[in-house]
């Protein structure tokens, strides 16, 4: 299976641009905690309905929704074993370490918080929550354009992909323009009321 190459499509990359600022300046207004507190319900909800004995979450940036109450309650629930992702640059990949739920002190090679080498082979959830900087009502999504997300879930398609976003990430499906590598997500969660 041939990997999927970085996305450079020049509408994606303006559209991708825009919708960080517009999230990252909306991030900072007190419209965000009110919902963080609703999208956090949602994600329970959603992970008691699915109760994942592996979950898969990411480590929140640029505005990004904060995933790490809903996963750790669920750790706390029914035993839920946590990963975070590590990505490296050289060969371009993604695999997901254990997380104990505690403080983390080393990062992957982008800079982001991760647990640091553990011994054994990387874990695959059986769910993964995946950040969306923008996603279509069909479930395709929009991230960072390094397709490091979009590699793993083509080479594990057992695993269940949820969508994590802020509404305002909505874009219509032209306006995306999915490419023959981008794979749906299962759903995609936001704030709003279902």
């Amino acid at each position: 299976m041939n990997a999927p190459t970085p996305l450079s499509h020049p509408a994606r990359a303006a559209l991708r641009r825009q919708l960080l600022a517009a999230r990252q300046a909306w991030a900072d207004s007190p419209q965000a905690l009110t919902a963080q507190a609703a999208l956090q319900e949602k994600l329970i909800d959603a992970l008691r309905q699915l109760e994942p004995e592996c979950l898969g979450l990411y480590w929140p940036i640029r505005g990004e929704f904060n995933p790490r109450p809903a996963a750790l309650l669920a750790q706390k629930e029914w035993g839920c074993q946590l990963l975070l992702p590590w990505a490296q640059r050289s060969p371009v990949r993604m695999h997901y370490r254990p997380w104990d739920g505690q403080a983390l002190d080393s990062v992957d090679e982008f800079g982001i918080p991760s647990p640091g080498a553990h011994p054994g082979q990387p874990c695959i959830p059986d769910v993964a929550l995946v950040p969306c900087v923008g996603f279509t009502q069909e479930g395709f999504r929009l991230g960072y354009g390094g397709g490091y997300f979009d590699r793993f879930l083509a080479a594990h398609p057992e695993v269940t992909a949820i969508g994590l976003s802020w509404a305002m990430g909505r874009v219509a499906a032209e306006a995306l323009d999915a490419q023959g590598h981008d794979l749906p997500l299962l759903g995609i969660l936001t704030e709003e009321p279902a």
